[in-house]
């Protein structure tokens, strides 16, 4: 098995696991009572298969007990058994005490918000941006354990407030100290929320510069039924761009991956392509 070179020069073993592609479908900037996006995106959810993810902002405006029964549960509830969360800056409004009462151990460990599990080929690593990920932090120290005693060679990671956006929020600086340790790590997929519009990126390394061998590929999915936003200030390694409400879907096989964005019925908006893990 091939040994992996860490950021202090230390080798790890990886393993190319093998078997049947697994799929990962989602979106984040959810529930929003008053539009009819999370009811559209949920009908795709019905038609497809797969573990689901969300990219936060889970229920509008302020995460609530009754946003989440009301905003949330209507639509993208029916699938919750198959769903792995992670929170945004909406859902912390009220705390966060009925996001993670809502999904309960699906979305880790209460109070922190950060987890990992295996989905096929590859580790999956939900973290939480809305509680402090700088060097020195639990969340920090947490993410570097598992990076160092994770032995498979693709691996995808999400949270909710993007380092690099186009859109109307924005780029999230603090969340750079968590790129740099991903890619340091080998990392190949990073999925934001945040900006309500679908992004995708070049690969790219924590400053923002183009690197096709070790740079990670950024997919901002925040389309999941929020008012959706344009996008002002485009970003040079930005690939492609559309605000319509729909889910990105990620097959990911031992040693690469597919994506496409699915949008609701009657959207003419597509992306799709595919890649290999580093």
């Amino acid at each position: 098995m091939p040994l992996n070179p860490t950021a202090a020069g230390v080798t790890r073993a990886v393993t190319s696991l093998t078997g049947p592609p697994a799929v990962l479908v989602g979106a984040g900037d959810i529930g929003f009572c008053g539009t009819s996006g999370s009811a559209l995106t949920a009908q795709l959810l019905d038609r497809l298969g797969g573990t689901v993810f969300t990219a936060g902002d889970n229920a509008y405006l302020s995460g609530s007990v009754d946003e989440f029964q009301s905003c949330y549960e209507p639509t993208w509830g029916r699938h919750r058994s198959r769903t792995r969360p992670s929170p945004g800056n909406h859902d912390y409004q009220s705390g966060g005490r009925a996001y993670y009462s809502y999904f309960g151990a699906s979305a880790g460990p209460s109070g922190a918000g950060y987890y990992a599990y295996t989905a096929g080929p590859w580790r999956i690593i939900a973290l939480n941006s809305e509680v402090s990920s700088g060097q020195g932090s639990p969340q920090m120290d947490w993410l570097r354990g598992e990076l160092a005693a994770n032995g498979v060679a693709c691996t995808a990671v999400y949270w909710h407030r993007p380092l690099f956006s186009s859109g109307r929020n924005g780029d999230n600086p603090d969340m750079r100290d968590v790129w740099r340790t991903l890619y340091e790590n080998n990392v190949d997929l990073i999925i934001n929320g945040h900006d309500h519009a679908y992004e995708r990126f070049a690969p790219q390394d924590p400053d923002g510069r183009p690197d096709s061998a070790r740079g990670i590929r950024e997919f901002v999915v925040g389309t999941g039924g929020a008012p959706l936003y344009q996008f002002p200030n485009i970003h040079v390694n930005s690939e492609a761009r559309g605000s319509v409400w729909g889910v990105a879907v990620f097959t990911l096989a031992s040693g690469g991956y597919q994506w496409e964005f699915v949008p609701v019925d009657g959207e003419p908006f597509r992306d799709s392509g595919s890649g290999s893990c580093h």
